[in-house]
């Protein structure tokens, strides 16, 4: 288990001030698990689109999802992710992956707390590991989306 940071004294300062430690390990847990939602905008959709050398039109119909007036990438009966390789456990668009999944583990509701944080460790073998992230590149990506 991960050791975070207390709390700190200073209000204006979050608790991870002094930064977090991630190192993606190639998992696929953020990828998998429990029904959820990978958000899209049009700019990511038609970037994989591009990638996967397919029609907007088809690739919607095929890989998108409407949730009220958001989108989101389909998921697999396991609640997989459509794009992660069932066997490597890798993304199959990683270098075009949304930007819910390129700001992982710093997302606010994972940050939020020193015990959010513990709960991500818990779940992510790369949280708390790995290279320690500046207090302003972990808000910088707290900020591109609210999961």
């Amino acid at each position: 288990m991960a050791k975070v940071q207390n709390a700190s004294s200073n209000g204006d300062l979050p608790w991870y001030h002094d930064g977090l430690r991630f190192k993606c390990s190639g998992c696929g847990n953020c990828c998998s698990g429990a029904p959820g939602f990978v958000w899209v905008n049009q700019a990511e959709i038609d970037a994989i689109a591009q990638h996967l050398e397919m029609t907007l039109a088809d690739f919607e119909a095929r890989y998108v999802r409407r949730v009220g007036i958001r989108r989101s990438l389909v998921e697999l009966d396991n609640y997989d992710c459509i794009f992660l390789d069932s066997k490597t456990r890798k993304c199959e668009i990683y270098d075009h992956r949304p930007r819910q999944c390129r700001t992982w583990p710093f997302w606010k509701s994972n940050i939020r707390t020193p015990q959010a944080w513990e709960e991500t460790c818990e779940g992510c073998p790369g949280s708390g590991k790995g290279k320690l992230h500046q207090l302003e590149a972990i808000e910088s990506q707290a900020a591109v989306i609210h999961v």
